[in-house]
């Protein structure tokens, strides 16, 4: 077993599979699912101009997020992920299957405090409130993404980098983490399997992070494994039917709303407080901190 985990592997052949499962799961996996889910929709009389309207602004925010992240791809990815792995970082790992598992284990890991992060600081819930606020669930809000969610991981990855990984290898594990996270915003799955529920990230697990509920604020941060929560104390279970959306609901479907409403609500925050320093701190102290 551990010949066959430390045997070199060919870029090309790593790279072929990262397509498989990354880019083409949204032919084979997700669109026709979300075709199902409208099907459904409309088997429940739940197909109306709103959700139509929510799902057209979902695509525009994932087309913003996409312009924001290629941009960003220049500079990050050519630029500081290859700078810090050839400056910065510990000898280099070579490219095999334990390093291809534990960089997925490892980018897993990184995204549940990235998600963490995004929730509990001011910056963060500004460009991460966009993803919650839609009051429906389906596979397109797995694509409603705030202005400034392309940059978060990258704070987050980096370590990853220093570790000796390349580059490359983590951004795919990092799309790999999302591509999973994407097949759980679904209300046709319920519970699974007590095993499959205790260790991996779940639909009925992520429901309970879409929750407007109290109890479910801040709740299943976790990318594949809901093991992260369960250990450091952010798990919740689905109890109560799960009402979707966030405190103060949007009740907009214009897609430059939905994706600028969050850094709009936070500027204006910001130009209320008094002193420098309280408008700083809103940045990064929680959403719902106010100065004493």
């Amino acid at each position: 077993m551990i010949e066959f985990l430390s045997k070199h592997l060919e870029w090309a052949n790593v790279e072929y599979w990262f397509y498989i499962f990354n880019d083409l799961s949204l032919v084979y996996i997700i669109l026709p699912f979300f075709v199902l889910e409208l099907i459904r929709y409309a088997y429940l009389k739940r197909l109306n101009k709103d959700l139509v309207l929510d799902s057209l602004a979902n695509a525009f925010t994932f087309v913003a997020f996409y312009a924001i992240e290629i941009i960003l791809g220049i500079l990050a990815v050519t630029k500081v992920y290859f700078w810090v792995h050839e400056n910065l970082s510990l000898p280099h790992l070579p490219l095999n299957w334990m390093t291809i598992i534990t960089c997925i284990l490892l980018a897993d890991f990184a995204y549940y405090w990235d998600h963490r992060t995004m929730h509990r600081i001011g910056l963060g819930w500004a460009t991460h409130t966009v993803h919650h606020s839609s009051e429906h669930f389906n596979m397109s809000v797995a694509y409603r993404f705030g202005p400034l969610d392309a940059v978060f991981p990258i704070l987050f990855s980096l370590p990853i980098v220093m570790l000796g990984y390349d580059p490359i290898l983590v951004l795919l594990a990092e799309v790999f983490v999302q591509v999973f996270q994407t097949l759980l915003h679904t209300e046709i799955i319920g519970k699974l399997g007590k095993p499959i529920e205790y260790i991996f990230n779940t639909p009925s697990h992520h429901r309970v992070h879409h929750g407007s509920n109290r109890q479910y604020w801040d709740k299943n941060y976790a990318g594949i494994l809901i093991i992260w929560d369960r250990l450091l104390g952010t798990f919740e279970p689905e109890v109560e039917t799960v009402r979707y959306g966030i405190s103060e609901p949007l009740n907009s479907n214009n897609p430059f709303k939905v994706f600028l409403h969050g850094i709009g609500r936070l500027y204006r925050k910001m130009k209320g407080l008094k002193g420098f320093k309280n408008k700083m701190l809103a940045l990064i102290k929680p959403p719902d901190w106010e100065p004493s």
